[in-house]
């Protein structure tokens, strides 16, 4: 009887696990096909599941008329650069703060951990003003010089560097390497499984960012994905489908990028759990 209520137990789990998979995952399966309906299909009461004809007049709109390409490149330049310049800077700190010894590490990094609760939105007026001063408003460097280090890599790299045995390091050190090379050589390799969940985190971040782009850039040929496709739909507000479509531009990428790296990800997520 016990056996059975297990097995029974576990079936229902299943169902109830798959039913949330399938109600997650609705969403953007329908965006998907939506954005393939011919135009105004989708607006039907109720809307259709799948399109009566597939068209990708909506995708050849988008890179024809809308310049959908000149924003994919956008996205891609900002996030690539953001996240390569978070990676080696967030690294550096990181390991700076877990193997250095140098007078106020401490208090340094514990007033680091202190400004993770200030809001970012109180701190985008300044940010703007300072970057005005720099004249960097409406340009890439206006994206990519606030976003090159954060608090939460700091934290995260630090973290997990700290499991990084003392031994190696003042062994290569004996050997006569220097310090940069210690970093590049020997830091860097064990702690791949926390850079690709940071490049991650970082590059989703980045291409998903929708305010400070808005804020920051002023010129339309500047903007990123998502700042356009908000244009877009304040200038096609009945075009569903097309708005579908550049919503499908927008998500692909980063779904993408996700998929290729979730074993890494997941690998870093459960080794991450460092002494502290």
């Amino acid at each position: 009887m016990t056996h059975q209520t297990g097995i029974a137990t576990r079936v229902v789990l299943y169902i109830v696990l798959i039913g949330a998979a399938l109600l997650t995952a609705f969403p953007l399966l329908w965006m998907v096909s939506a954005s393939f309906m011919p135009t105004g299909e989708a607006n039907s009461i109720p809307p259709p599941l799948l399109p009566s004809e597939v068209t990708f007049e909506h995708y050849r709109q988008l890179f024809t008329q809308l310049n959908m390409g000149r924003y994919l490149f956008n996205s891609t330049l900002l996030a690539t650069a953001v996240t390569l310049l978070s990676l080696l800077l967030n690294s550096m700190a990181g390991y700076a703060f877990a193997k250095f010894r140098f007078p106020g590490r401490d208090g340094l990094f514990k007033t680091l951990l202190a400004a993770l609760v200030i809001p970012a939105q109180v701190a985008m007026l300044p940010l703007f003003l300072l970057l005005k001063s720099m004249g960097l408003v409406n340009t890439y460097g206006g994206v990519i010089v606030p976003t090159m280090a954060s608090i939460f890599g700091i934290f995260l790299i630090r973290q997990y560097t700290l499991s990084v045995p003392d031994s190696l390091i003042e062994a290569a050190r004996i050997d006569g390497a220097s310090e940069f090379r210690i970093y590049w050589s020997v830091v860097l390799p064990l702690i791949m499984p926390i850079l690709v969940t940071l490049a991650i985190f970082t590059f989703m971040g980045t291409w998903n960012d929708f305010m400070w782009p808005l804020i920051v850039l002023t010129d339309n040929d500047l903007y990123t994905l998502p700042v356009a496709l908000a244009v877009f739909s304040r200038e096609h507000v009945q075009d569903n489908e097309l708005m579908m479509a550049g919503a499908v531009v927008t998500v692909l990428p980063v779904l993408l990028v996700f998929l290729a790296l979730q074993r890494y990800y997941i690998q870093g997520i459960m080794m991450g759990s460092v002494k502290g």
